[in-house]
């Protein structure tokens, strides 16, 4: 279970231990990226593997939203959703879509160079989401266990 999967499923930022947290709605939202753009250009065959793809990608997307079910079972108002494109795009996109106060984004703690090739998606929304951004690290001792 990622961080940020904990904060939602503990409640998220709620009141002092043993008062009803504040009310509010919470929207599980995971990016899919397009299938041509997990393919890049590969070549001849190319249209033949999208198919594929794409069903991997739904698959998956069904996966994240099950798994986000199972820990947000005691949150009373809460929505799923998969929406097609750039993580970071959609992110923020669907910040002025709900009008969210909060947004909690996880990080997948990359180095220097990981982030500066790949770019960080968490870094974006914060510089990006017209909101307060909180962003949740894997705690150190959870890293090093799953560390081949």
């Amino acid at each position: 279970m990622s961080a940020a999967e904990e904060v939602a499923a503990d409640g998220g930022v709620g009141g002092p231990p043993g008062k009803p947290p504040q009310q509010y709605h919470l929207v599980v939202l995971t990016a899919k990226p397009p299938a041509s753009s997990v393919i890049g250009i590969a070549g001849v065959g190319t249209a033949d593997l999208l198919p594929t793809v794409e069903g991997d990608l739904k698959r998956t997307s069904v996966r994240v939203i099950d798994k986000a079910k199972q820990l947000c079972t005691e949150v009373i108002d809460v929505s799923y959703e998969v929406c097609e494109g750039d993580a970071r795009n959609v992110i923020c996109e669907a910040v002025d879509r709900h009008h969210a106060e909060m947004l909690v984004v996880g990080c997948h703690g990359y180095g220097a160079w990981k982030r500066a090739v790949l770019g960080s998606v968490s870094d974006y929304c914060s510089h990006h989401a017209h909101c307060t951004v909180m962003i949740v690290k894997k705690p150190k001792h959870l890293k090093a266990e799953h560390t081949p």
